[in-house]
């Protein structure tokens, strides 16, 4: 089978793409930006994989869609987004995919969503229906799988919960705490999401997918912290806004604040599966709750998180174009630029590709802590979101409040862009030749505010970067 994948870089669709290739399937992923895409964990399935750019909000770049795919699956979505209306930009975006794939041979398109309580719902669940609506088509057929809350390492729904209740041994929470829902396991989506492929009696039709557990959030938290062998409070109170709610989940967690809102939005509302019979027809076996924490503590001990939903680009990212960014500038740039010799090149390369999130950043992490919460302060990512992976990086991965540009421990090379929020733009790179490790911070100025913000940190670098210098060379 030909299949056409969207979101392929997103927190599903890595996942989902490792299972279509190992089960022989040829796929086409589109991507909006090539760069963003990285081959390493697919390297015994290449000649599978055909890359093509796309942008669904742009009609122009669809033309490159092979006519010949057999079944298509669309998880493209802008809960995260924060930048103009959302809902119709997911609208527009679902009404080009339909014109486009109607004019190619696919038979099935298989969607993603949320589920939806029909009596009332938040403007996120509102948004998935419209676009469930927007891609109906008399051309193909729609299979339509709705899930609530997504357990898994990596997913938003686990990482906020777990940032939660490691860190807080009493919780002041707010009142939709008691709102309940139904979880599913990351590992069971992706048996749904594969099991419904080519299967006619899905066609034109919609599920909810859960798990076995109907559960209140408090009810989630508690019973995390069992499985952690945690001792855990949660009193919840009546004053917290969703504003409040917002801000509470924002500053505790690795979430960013739109998202923030959008998920107190909808954790406002139930949200239970209706029952179907479709776990029992596809042969799948449905994991608990528990089970699902679990398998991702399985997964995060091995360090094995194949996704996660903090490397997924927001909108302003791509309509940024970061990528630009990968010739770092110089003219107009302040620099802070340092070398010394390496004894041992492969110890040095290890230290740098496991920079950041645990491991740290090697000297002063105090400073880098309080300019994370500093950044969480003025609205930006702060310092939570770790990495994926403890010892690899690849193109599109976050390390803490920096993005991953370019990374190649062979040419040993690792090359970060700043997301923090800054006066300007900033790039921190190291890389290794003829036995030296060059190590430069580049700085491009916004106005004045640039400048004086650039001459305020400047007496840090000496001590943070001379330091951090030293210990990745082991010279300390």
């Amino acid at each position: 089978m030909k299949i056409f994948l969207t979101g392929v870089t997103g927190y599903i669709g890595k996942r989902l793409l490792i299972q279509l290739l190992e089960e022989g399937h040829s796929v086409v992923c589109s991507v909006r930006d090539r760069n963003r895409f990285s081959t390493k964990l697919f390297q015994n399935h290449l000649e599978q994989l055909e890359i093509i750019e796309n942008d669904f909000l742009n009609t122009s770049t669809l033309e490159n869609i092979p006519q010949d795919v057999d079944f298509a699956y669309y998880l493209i979505h802008s809960m995260s987004s924060n930048e103009g209306d959302f809902e119709e930009k997911e609208r527009i975006s679902a009404e080009n995919f339909k014109c486009a794939l109607e004019k190619t041979a696919v038979k099935q398109v298989i969607f993603l969503t949320g589920i939806i309580n029909e009596e009332k719902l938040s403007k996120h669940l509102q948004s998935r229906k419209k676009v469930e609506e927007s891609l109906q088509s008399e051309r193909y057929a729609l299979t339509s799988l709705r899930a609530a809350i997504i357990v898994g390492s990596g997913s938003a729904s686990f990482e906020i919960i777990r940032d939660l209740v490691e860190k807080l041994p009493v919780m002041i929470a707010p009142k939709w705490l008691s709102t309940q829902a139904q979880p599913i396991a990351i590992r069971n989506v992706i048996q749904f999401l594969v099991g419904v492929l080519g299967k006619e009696f899905t066609y034109n039709r919609n599920y909810d997918i859960a798990g076995t557990d109907v559960l209140t959030y408090k009810e989630m938290l508690l019973q995390y912290a069992e499985v952690r062998g945690l001792k855990r409070y949660v009193y919840m109170v009546p004053i917290m806004t969703p504003k409040l709610s917002s801000y509470w989940l924002y500053f505790i967690t690795s979430t960013t604040y739109s998202l923030a809102q959008n998920l107190v939005d909808s954790m406002k509302i139930d949200v239970i599966a209706k029952k179907n019979t479709l776990a029992e027809d596809l042969g799948i076996h449905l994991f608990s709750y528990k089970e699902a924490i679990r398998q991702a503590f399985d997964k995060i001990k091995q360090n094995d998180v194949l996704s996660s939903w903090y490397d997924s680009f927001t909108g302003s990212f791509h309509a940024r174009n970061v990528w630009q960014y990968l010739e770092v500038p110089s003219k107009g740039c302040f620099k802070d630029v340092r070398s010394m010799k390496v004894d041992n090149e492969t110890a040095a390369v290890e230290r740098i590709f496991s920079i950041g999130g645990q491991t740290g950043w090697y000297y002063a992490d105090f400073l880098w802590k309080i300019r994370g919460f500093l950044d969480k302060l003025f609205g930006g990512v702060g310092l939570r979101r770790g990495r994926r992976n403890l010892n690899n990086l690849e193109a599109g991965d976050s390390v803490d409040f920096w993005r991953v540009l370019y990374a190649d421990k062979e040419k040993k090379r690792l090359l970060l862009f700043a997301e923090m929020k800054l006066p300007g733009e900033a790039w921190l790179e190291f890389r290794i030749k003829d036995g030296i490790l060059h190590q430069e911070a580049t700085f491009r100025p916004l106005g004045l505010s640039g400048r004086l913000y650039w001459y305020s940190v400047l007496p840090f670098h000496g001590l943070i970067f001379n330091g951090m210098l030293k210990k990745l060379t082991g010279n300390s």
